[in-house]
């Protein structure tokens, strides 16, 4: 089992916590992006980069993904592929995807992509906090849990 993460938007502040993680925990942490990402030195932490163009990063992730696999992203239609094929996903925010959440976090998803599209202004998420990060950091404990139990 291993963490993939869909890097182009991830915040930094969560890629350190993944970092810390990986070494701790002794498990793989890959991010993949469509541009160069540094990556401190570490046997855990690779980055992976692909080609330019609409969701190149996110086919790449879905493609490796094995069941048991966690997936960090903000990609409702990335997190719905990769509970398909039995892995998990953690938003930034901690935020935990699941098969009963995430047909409805989609229609959500739909609905303000049309709003937009239709030219009502709709805001974007809130900055990321404190309370966020910590949320964040115990959904990744909970499931490092999870692959040290597997593990031995």
């Amino acid at each position: 089992m291993q963490i993939w993460v869909d890097a182009d938007a991830c915040p930094n502040v969560i890629k350190e916590v993944l970092f810390r993680a990986a070494d701790r925990a002794h498990v793989m942490v890959t991010l993949v992006a469509n541009q160069f990402i540094k990556t401190p030195p570490s046997p855990y932490i690779r980055s992976m980069q692909v080609a330019s163009g609409f969701d190149v990063a996110d086919n790449e992730i879905v493609k490796r993904t094995e069941p048991g696999d966690l997936v960090i992203t903000a990609d409702i239609p990335l997190a719905a592929e990769v509970l398909e094929k039995g892995g998990a996903a953690i938003n930034p925010r901690g935020e935990r995807y699941s098969p009963a959440t995430i047909r409805e976090k989609l229609t959500m998803r739909d609905f303000m992509d049309t709003m937009r599209s239709s030219g009502i202004q709709t805001g974007g998420p809130s900055t990321l906090n404190q309370r966020d990060r910590q949320q964040f950091a115990n959904e990744l404990d909970k499931w490092l849990l999870m692959f040290k139990q597997q593990k031995c």
